[in-house]
């Protein structure tokens, strides 16, 4: 089994990239996803979290606004937010990869790959990207984003000019969408016959 990191900054267009392997039938594991039903309601990381960082959880689980606020632009409040993620994160993957074993290529898709070193602990990585202009239209798009949560979400990741060098592969998301595809649908024939299957 060939473990795919696909990661890429915000707004680069990762989470279609994602979904057009689930289309080609590669599993993929969203570790965003993941986190959001560790703190959904009746989540295992609820009452740590409220533990950690008072008055951020209600009924629906975390408040990913109020916790938002008590970690963002505070270094030490987020690694401490990371301790009690990222071990859940990592447990619920080894899970997931358990699970499909038999697979010839799997997908792990972390936003945070490099700046974690989760890129470590896979095969191959590939990085979605896209012009700046195209990545900053689609992230002040988005309900509720500002520029200045936009800059400080953009202070914790990796430069996209690094990531793209230290990838084994890069898809751009600011081409047409049936290119992407097609790219997509290229890189899964050609990791998956590298490695003779």
């Amino acid at each position: 089994m060939i473990v795919l990191g696909l990661t890429g900054s915000i707004g680069m267009g990762k989470s279609t990239v994602a979904q057009m392997f689930r289309d080609e039938g590669v599993p993929v594991f969203d570790a965003d996803a993941c986190v959001h039903r560790l703190q959904g309601p009746g989540g295992t990381l609820v009452a740590t979290i409220e533990s950690a960082f008072s008055g951020t959880t209600g009924p629906d689980g975390v408040n990913r606004a109020a916790l938002g606020q008590a970690v963002l632009g505070d270094d030490s409040a987020m690694r401490r937010l990371e301790a009690i993620v990222h071990p859940a994160v990592q447990a619920e993957r080894a899970a997931f990869l358990a699970a499909h074993a038999g697979a010839p290529l799997v997908v792990v898709d972390v936003p945070l790959l490099f700046e974690t070193g989760g890129d470590k602990a896979v095969d191959k990585v590939l990085v979605v990207s896209a012009k700046p202009e195209i990545q900053e239209a689609r992230v002040l798009a988005r309900p509720g984003m500002t520029r200045a949560k936009f800059d400080a979400i953009l202070k914790r990741q990796w430069p996209d000019r690094d990531k793209r060098a230290r990838a084994d592969h890069v898809v751009a998301t600011d081409i047409p969408l049936a290119e992407t595809r097609e790219k997509v649908r290229s890189l899964i024939a050609c990791i998956t016959a590298s490695e003779g299957r």
